[in-house]
Protein backbone atom coordinates (compact mmCIF):
# COMPACT_ATOMS: atom_id res chain seq x y z
CA UNK A 1 0.00 0.00 0.00
CA UNK A 2 0.87 3.06 -0.77
CA UNK A 3 0.67 6.08 1.92
CA UNK A 4 0.99 9.64 0.99
CA UNK A 5 1.31 11.61 4.49
CA UNK A 6 0.26 15.06 3.65
CA UNK A 7 1.13 17.86 5.56
CA UNK A 8 -1.45 20.84 5.15
CA UNK A 9 -0.39 24.78 3.86
CA UNK A 10 0.87 27.51 5.41
CA UNK A 11 -2.35 28.89 7.90
CA UNK A 12 -3.46 32.30 9.07
CA UNK A 13 -2.06 32.70 12.65
CA UNK A 14 -4.49 32.31 15.32
CA UNK A 15 -6.67 35.98 16.25
CA UNK A 16 -7.09 35.96 20.25
CA UNK A 17 -9.65 33.58 21.26
CA UNK A 18 -9.90 32.05 18.09
CA UNK A 19 -10.13 28.19 18.05
CA UNK A 20 -7.43 26.43 16.49
CA UNK A 21 -9.47 24.31 14.49
CA UNK A 22 -10.93 27.22 12.77
CA UNK A 23 -7.74 28.66 11.34
CA UNK A 24 -7.71 28.98 7.17
CA UNK A 25 -4.65 28.64 4.62
CA UNK A 26 -3.62 31.44 3.60
CA UNK A 27 -3.05 33.08 -0.03
CA UNK A 28 0.40 32.27 -0.06
CA UNK A 29 -0.38 28.74 1.67
CA UNK A 30 -3.03 28.15 -1.39
CA UNK A 31 -0.36 28.74 -3.90
CA UNK A 32 2.32 26.69 -2.55
CA UNK A 33 0.01 23.43 -2.14
CA UNK A 34 -1.20 24.09 -6.02
CA UNK A 35 2.60 24.01 -7.16
CA UNK A 36 3.51 20.60 -4.55
CA UNK A 37 0.35 18.89 -6.09
CA UNK A 38 1.12 19.33 -9.31
CA UNK A 39 4.52 18.46 -8.98
CA UNK A 40 2.93 14.85 -7.06
CA UNK A 41 0.20 14.43 -10.10
CA UNK A 42 3.29 14.29 -12.73
CA UNK A 43 4.96 11.94 -10.12
CA UNK A 44 1.93 9.58 -10.57
CA UNK A 45 0.15 10.39 -7.15
CA UNK A 46 -3.59 9.02 -7.52
CA UNK A 47 -4.93 8.35 -4.10
CA UNK A 48 -7.79 5.78 -4.13
CA UNK A 49 -8.70 7.07 -1.09
CA UNK A 50 -8.10 11.09 0.85
CA UNK A 51 -8.07 11.10 5.03
CA UNK A 52 -8.27 14.02 7.04
CA UNK A 53 -8.19 15.85 9.94
CA UNK A 54 -11.42 17.74 10.41
CA UNK A 55 -9.58 21.19 10.55
CA UNK A 56 -10.16 23.82 8.79
CA UNK A 57 -6.46 24.21 7.27
CA UNK A 58 -6.28 20.11 6.52
CA UNK A 59 -9.80 20.49 4.98
CA UNK A 60 -8.97 22.98 2.81
CA UNK A 61 -5.66 21.50 1.67
CA UNK A 62 -7.37 18.08 1.19
CA UNK A 63 -10.01 19.87 -1.27
CA UNK A 64 -7.32 21.21 -3.18
CA UNK A 65 -5.28 17.88 -3.18
CA UNK A 66 -8.80 16.63 -4.51
CA UNK A 67 -9.01 18.83 -7.25
CA UNK A 68 -5.37 18.78 -8.40
CA UNK A 69 -5.29 14.97 -8.52
CA UNK A 70 -8.09 14.72 -9.88
CA UNK A 71 -10.08 12.66 -7.24
CA UNK A 72 -13.31 11.89 -7.80
CA UNK A 73 -14.52 10.39 -3.83
CA UNK A 74 -15.37 12.01 -0.71
CA UNK A 75 -12.92 13.39 1.61
CA UNK A 76 -13.26 11.35 4.70
CA UNK A 77 -12.73 13.09 8.09
CA UNK A 78 -11.37 11.48 11.31
CA UNK A 79 -10.04 12.41 14.36
CA UNK A 80 -7.40 10.58 14.16
CA UNK A 81 -5.36 13.07 12.26
CA UNK A 82 -5.87 16.22 14.45
CA UNK A 83 -3.31 17.32 16.26
CA UNK A 84 -1.49 15.54 18.81
CA UNK A 85 -3.22 12.29 18.18
CA UNK A 86 -1.11 9.18 18.26
CA UNK A 87 0.82 7.13 15.68
CA UNK A 88 -0.64 4.25 16.50
CA UNK A 89 -4.36 5.25 16.41
CA UNK A 90 -3.71 6.37 12.73
CA UNK A 91 -1.91 3.61 11.88
CA UNK A 92 -5.47 1.74 13.01
CA UNK A 93 -7.63 3.90 11.30
CA UNK A 94 -5.79 3.26 7.71
CA UNK A 95 -5.82 -0.39 8.36
CA UNK A 96 -9.62 -0.16 8.43
CA UNK A 97 -9.04 1.26 4.97
CA UNK A 98 -6.42 -1.19 3.66
CA UNK A 99 -8.02 -2.73 1.00
CA UNK A 100 -7.53 0.68 -0.83
CA UNK A 101 -3.93 0.70 -2.69
CA UNK A 102 -2.81 4.14 -2.40
CA UNK A 103 -4.14 6.06 0.48
CA UNK A 104 -3.46 10.06 1.67
CA UNK A 105 -3.92 11.10 4.81
CA UNK A 106 -3.96 14.97 5.42
CA UNK A 107 -3.35 16.64 8.87
CA UNK A 108 -0.65 18.22 11.07
CA UNK A 109 2.69 18.21 12.87
CA UNK A 110 3.85 16.90 15.23
CA UNK A 111 1.46 13.58 14.01
CA UNK A 112 2.14 13.42 10.53
CA UNK A 113 6.34 13.85 10.91
CA UNK A 114 5.67 10.90 13.24
CA UNK A 115 3.72 8.96 11.94
CA UNK A 116 6.55 9.09 8.81
CA UNK A 117 8.92 7.93 11.46
CA UNK A 118 6.53 4.98 12.99
CA UNK A 119 6.03 3.71 9.21
CA UNK A 120 9.42 3.73 8.91
CA UNK A 121 11.41 2.16 11.97
CA UNK A 122 13.08 5.83 12.38
CA UNK A 123 13.68 7.19 15.81
CA UNK A 124 11.07 9.94 16.12
CA UNK A 125 11.79 13.56 14.42
CA UNK A 126 14.16 12.03 12.16
CA UNK A 127 11.92 12.57 9.61
CA UNK A 128 10.45 16.61 9.65
CA UNK A 129 7.56 17.43 7.16
CA UNK A 130 7.09 20.95 6.65
CA UNK A 131 4.44 22.51 6.09
CA UNK A 132 2.45 21.54 2.51
CA UNK A 133 4.82 18.25 2.45
CA UNK A 134 3.99 15.06 0.99
CA UNK A 135 5.97 12.29 1.96
CA UNK A 136 5.03 8.65 0.44
CA UNK A 137 5.85 5.46 1.78
CA UNK A 138 5.46 2.09 0.65
CA UNK A 139 4.16 -0.23 3.72
CA UNK A 140 2.99 -3.71 3.62
CA UNK A 141 -0.79 -3.49 4.53
CA UNK A 142 -0.96 -7.05 5.93
CA UNK A 143 0.91 -6.08 8.98
CA UNK A 144 0.43 -5.08 12.49
CA UNK A 145 3.42 -3.22 13.30
CA UNK A 146 4.18 -1.47 10.27
CA UNK A 147 7.90 -1.99 7.79
CA UNK A 148 7.45 0.57 5.46
CA UNK A 149 9.94 2.76 3.51
CA UNK A 150 10.44 5.98 2.97
CA UNK A 151 10.23 6.56 -1.14
CA UNK A 152 10.36 10.22 -1.48
CA UNK A 153 9.76 13.22 0.22
CA UNK A 154 8.28 16.57 -1.45
CA UNK A 155 8.62 19.99 -0.30
CA UNK A 156 7.40 23.37 -1.56
CA UNK A 157 10.38 24.11 -2.08
CA UNK A 158 11.55 20.97 -4.32
CA UNK A 159 8.01 21.81 -6.54
CA UNK A 160 9.15 25.77 -7.20
CA UNK A 161 7.59 27.17 -4.24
Amino acid sequence: MRIYVFRHGIAEDAAPGQDDSTRALTPTGLEKLHKILRTARGAGVRPDMILTSPYARAVQTADVAKDVLDFSGDLIETEALVPYQNSVDLWQEILVHRADDELMVVGHNPLLSDFVCFLTGTPSYGIALKKGAIAMVDVPATSLRPQGSLMWLLTARLAGG
